[in-house]
């Protein structure tokens, strides 16, 4: 990558890397705010998911905008708007009503970051840079995510849960700070458009439709292991004889950690698919993950080491693909409706991300206390499996964009 587009993507990665910080705030201090405003899993439940719809609703309509409208002003607005909605929740929040109000308008402000400034980095890197330059810039906001949950976790075992969002409000703003700087002399790229384009390059595009498709694949597994891969090491940590308040926190630190591997992943796996290709890179991480998804849960009664150890590749693959679905994808469509598309993507793969955490606990449900074997229970190995079983999808979606003619436009040819 060329000296002045390291230095701007570098940049654009401290920032993401700061905004990020109310990501997941919420989940570190769940059970907190649980217990403080007396409500039921249900309730806790709806505030985590009514922020992803905020997010899966403002993120296809800001990134279909961003062909129309200029991308620095749409990132700009929404980074403020998702801090000061951040603070607003740390001042005001006080029950479930005001709780579930702000932050749904803080995942609103959270959709304009994310595919906004995707599109930014798939437009000023070739094919030839591109899987590593995405790479890195979603191996930043994965390493924001982990940042999100264990300094929420650690300011709150200090000064209280507000004080702990207000700082990550704080480091949001900082963000927005950094983002003016790597927008300096920043100029929109001018698309001309399509005849009957829309329909074309969205609608009727096989290939494109197969590789958000195949990215829906991707965040089932991943967000059904990430969100419960924290009560998973609590429990496992509780069979071994911790106390269940500091087996808690422990568990916090592990899957912040696990979760954060995955910035390494995503820089590793997306410059390797320049030289591999996108679809052979997503099969074979992909295949390798879903294994993993259907052996995770078995591993409850081994020892707490052991099974952090196993994590570690677990959360590094089931994170490594993602960069490469964004790559692929900006491969397939033309660049004047390439916001449009990525508003797809997200719609898809945000909805599958909603769901598989739901499907994951229902599976936990149902199998409690089911021992087909003395001893041996079946509920987190059914529930992991359940996550691997979404995964499938996405080596086949993989091996029918192959069979497409149109798939030789990805990166020069290289499938």
């Amino acid at each position: 990558m060329a000296t002045a587009n390291t230095r701007w993507l570098l940049l654009l990665c401290l920032a993401q890397l700061f905004i990020m910080l109310v990501f997941i705030n919420y989940s570190a201090v769940l059970p907190l705010l649980k217990q403080e405003w007396g409500m039921s899993n249900t309730q806790a439940g709806t505030i985590f998911s009514v922020y992803q719809l905020g997010y899966i609703a403002s993120g296809v309509l800001l990134s279909a905008l961003t062909d129309r409208f200029s991308t620095r002003t749409i990132f700009l607005v929404s980074t403020v708007w998702s801090g000061t909605a951040n603070l607003l929740f740390a001042l005001f929040a006080h029950d479930y009503a005001s709780g579930l109000l702000l932050r749904a308008l803080t995942g609103i402000g959270m959709g304009g970051t994310y595919m906004p400034g995707l599109k930014l980095v798939a437009e000023r890197f070739s094919s030839a840079e591109r899987g590593k330059a995405v790479g890195i810039y979603i191996g930043a906001l994965l390493l924001g995510t982990s940042l999100s949950m264990a300094l929420t976790g650690a300011v709150t075992s200090l000064a209280g849960w507000r004080v702990a969002f207000g700082v990550c409000s704080a480091g949001v703003f900082a963000g927005t700070l950094i983002s003016l700087v790597a927008f300096r002399g920043y100029r929109p790229v001018l698309h001309n458009k399509i005849e009957h384009g829309f329909r074309r390059e969205i609608v009727a595009n096989r290939p494109a439709l197969l590789m958000i498709f195949g990215y829906g694949s991707h965040m089932w597994e991943m967000y059904g292991m990430r969100s419960w891969l924290a009560p998973f090491f609590t429990a496992a940590l509780i069979g071994h004889g911790m106390a269940s308040g500091t087996a808690t926190g422990w568990a916090a630190v592990g899957a912040a950690v696990v979760i954060g591997v995955g910035s390494i992943a995503t820089a590793v796996t997306g410059t390797l698919s320049d030289r591999l290709g996108r679809t052979r890179t997503i099969t074979l991480v992909m295949l390798a993950s879903a294994c993993l998804s259907f052996t995770f849960g078995w591993l409850i009664n081994l020892h707490p080491g052991v099974i952090f150890l196993v994590a570690l590749v677990y959360g590094y693959l089931s994170a490594a693909e993602s960069p490469v679905f964004s790559t692929g994808l900006t491969e397939l469509v033309a660049p004047g409706y390439l916001g449009a598309a990525m508003g797809l993507q997200t719609l898809i793969g945000y909805t599958f991300g909603m769901i598989s955490p739901t499907v994951f606990g229902l599976a936990l449900d149902y199998c409690a206390g089911w021992q087909p074997v003395p001893g041996v229970t079946m509920d987190w190995g059914i529930a992991f499996a359940s996550a691997g079983a979404g995964a499938l999808a996405g080596p086949l979606c993989m091996y029918l964009l192959r069979r497409t003619p149109e798939s030789s436009r990805m990166a020069g040819g290289r499938k």
